[in-house]
């Protein structure tokens, strides 16, 4: 046993670590899991007892109250290694404080943005081992919130688990990708829950995605909830539209998530010079730009997708055909994967370097 005297980190390691079993080559998505976990338990009103331990499945009350009222939150990162094997972690201080937004809109309670962190330090310092060395693998962080007071009553809990596990990932995405806009079902009303990156988003989101990847596309472009016409984002990625010249997202209005990669992306964008405007975008202007010829590009960005080069949208009984090839949506690909490998200069300093021995 071991302590980080620090931030009072407990670590206990496990005697033989299973990445020996792992096919490097043939990942298997979201299935495989590395041998540690770190977790801290929020009683009393207070964070208490953070601690890195073997993963193991978590003892639940059946009236926990987030199997039942919904107080679960998450976010998604990755650590990637630079040409000299040293762990990196990507923003991680801009996931740290975009957990608190969610929390506060689920009325759960902050945690601590410096320990968050430490943490995912300290974790992935243990777990490097794990890490793909392939180009575009990475070690996918999934930090987590949910409440595990056993109650059945409707209010705040009063007792919460904060966790962080970690899961080899190979490329999301190897091709480009076709969305179905949808115009049944909504992801996220204003005033709703939309910018949270909440566990019931995504539930919701589950019986639209299956409807559209039936229908042969890969994920559901959203629309607003009132006249099905504002682009709000794809089912695991915000957007970019290139449209004569210029790129265009849609504002951040609450029932967008604010995305990391979205605002790296609009980073990178603005430093090679162009234009980017986030505002309002309907799907008609996006047929009308198709229709002129001023539709150039689009694509996804999101931290499991990376980069997401989208061919066509499907939108009721016509398709908006996009485009065939994405220079600058390659271009930014290129960037984000060259700055965390290491191969391109960090100019953004938005690399965190891990330390290799636990302190």
């Amino acid at each position: 046993m071991k302590k980080d005297m620090e931030h009072n980190i407990s670590i206990n390691q496990v005697s033989q670590s299973r990445v020996n079993e792992l096919d490097f080559d043939n990942i298997p998505l979201g299935r495989t899991f590395t041998d540690h976990m770190f977790i801290c338990d929020y009683e009393n009103g207070e964070w208490q007892n953070p601690r890195i331990q073997p993963l193991e499945l978590i003892p639940t009350h059946p009236a926990a109250m987030a199997l039942h009222y919904g107080q679960a939150i998450f976010e998604g990162m990755k650590a990637s290694i630079d040409e000299d094997r040293t762990p990196m972690l990507f923003r991680p201080e801009k996931n740290a404080a975009r957990l608190n937004v969610s929390a506060r809109r689920m009325g759960m309670p902050d945690f601590p943005e410096e320990l968050f962190v430490e943490g995912l330090k300290q974790l992935v310092a243990m777990e490097q081992n794990w890490i793909p060395p392939q180009e575009g693998s990475a070690l996918y962080l999934r930090p987590f919130m949910y409440a595990d007071e056993p109650f059945i009553g409707m209010r705040a809990a009063t007792s919460y688990k904060f966790i962080i596990i970690c899961s080899p990932a190979g490329p999301f995405f190897t091709k480009r990708i076709r969305l179905y806009a949808e115009t049944k079902y909504i992801r996220a009303a204003e005033g709703g829950t939309g910018e949270a990156k909440a566990a019931g988003n995504y539930a919701a989101a589950i019986r639209p995605t299956e409807i559209a990847k039936s229908k042969g596309y890969d994920q559901v472009l959203w629309l607003d909830a009132h006249e099905f016409n504002y682009i709000q984002e794809v089912g695991t990625m915000n957007i970019f539209f290139k449209i004569d010249g210029a790129f265009f997202t849609p504002s951040l209005d609450g029932a967008i998530l604010d995305g990391i990669t979205r605002k790296s992306v609009i980073e990178i964008l603005e430093y090679e010079g162009y234009n980017v405007t986030q505002r309002p975008i309907t799907i008609e202007e996006i047929i009308e730009a198709e229709k002129s010829g001023t539709l150039e590009e689009a694509f996804g960005t999101g931290t499991a997708v990376g980069i997401a080069m989208i061919q066509e949208i499907g939108y009721k009984d016509s398709t908006i055909h996009v485009s065939d090839e994405s220079p600058v949506g390659q271009m930014i690909f290129d960037t984000i994967n060259g700055i965390r490998s290491g191969k391109l200069e960090d100019r953004f300093n938005w690399m965190i370097k891990v330390e290799s021995e636990l302190v």
